[in-house]
């Protein structure tokens, strides 16, 4: 009687873990929100489990059903289609009836797509806040206002016909010379970390036509030095 919450590859299948494989093969049946994506992940490891399907649009109608068929008897995996679930995906409203209710949940560490984006943006991450998926019209001002003064490094993801207009608006809240980093196809084939001033970056993907999932990274605000008083002897 459990809920293991696996992380699932967010692009390159050799990153599963031996462990998240080891549960996958354990479970009484798997909750997937796309079942045809993780049904092929797990076609792809050998396995055979039940996938019933866990998704944004049905997360608040099958919550209650799932935690009672765990606390008849059954251990379930939540997978999300990449990466870890509920980090801008399903899983926060499952884990928190499944602590409410009692119910031992477990989750493994394992891919997500922020963290090797952060790393590799050579900005600063010992401080820094994720913000996952800004509002696309309603408070989207609001929170980019209320950021404006941040010092730590901020993480957003956008999509890929929308990242034009995201660095756009940075410009206008943030300046056209703070540093960003711009990641796509993060461990696939066609991995691109693209870093410069928002104005550099913004010029660089202009031409072309982006695809992939997208992970930026910007620069917090740089902290103001503190003066000190000079007193002449």
């Amino acid at each position: 009687m459990k809920l293991y919450i696996v992380p699932t590859p967010i692009g390159n299948l050799e990153d599963i873990t031996l462990r998240a494989i080891n549960v996958l093969k354990s479970v009484d049946a798997v909750l997937a929100e796309d079942t045809r994506t993780s049904g092929s992940l797990l076609k792809h490891l050998g396995i055979s489990k039940p996938l019933h399907s866990y998704h944004i649009h049905n997360e608040h109608q099958t919550v209650t059903r799932i935690v009672d068929r765990i606390l008849k008897g059954e251990t379930m995996a939540l997978v999300s289609d990449a990466g870890t679930p509920a980090i801008s995906d399903p899983g926060f409203l499952l884990v928190r009836e499944c602590i409410k209710q009692g119910v031992d949940v477990e989750c493994l560490p394992g891919p997500t797509a922020f963290v090797p984006a952060l790393v590799n943006s050579g900005l600063p991450c010992d401080r820094f806040t994720f913000e996952g998926f800004l509002p696309h019209k309603k408070g989207r001002q609001t929170r980019l206002q209320n950021l404006v003064g941040e010092e730590r490094t901020m993480i957003f993801y956008e999509s890929p016909h929308r990242l034009l207009k995201a660095l756009q608006q940075f410009v206008e809240y943030f300046g056209a010379d703070r540093q960003v980093c711009v990641s796509r196809e993060l461990t696939k084939i066609f991995e691109e970390n693209v870093k410069g001033t928002l104005q550099e970056v913004i010029d660089y993907f202009t031409p072309k036509t982006v695809k992939g999932e997208i992970v930026i990274v910007l620069a917090g605000k740089a902290e103001e030095k503190k003066k000190t008083d000079k007193y002449e002897d």
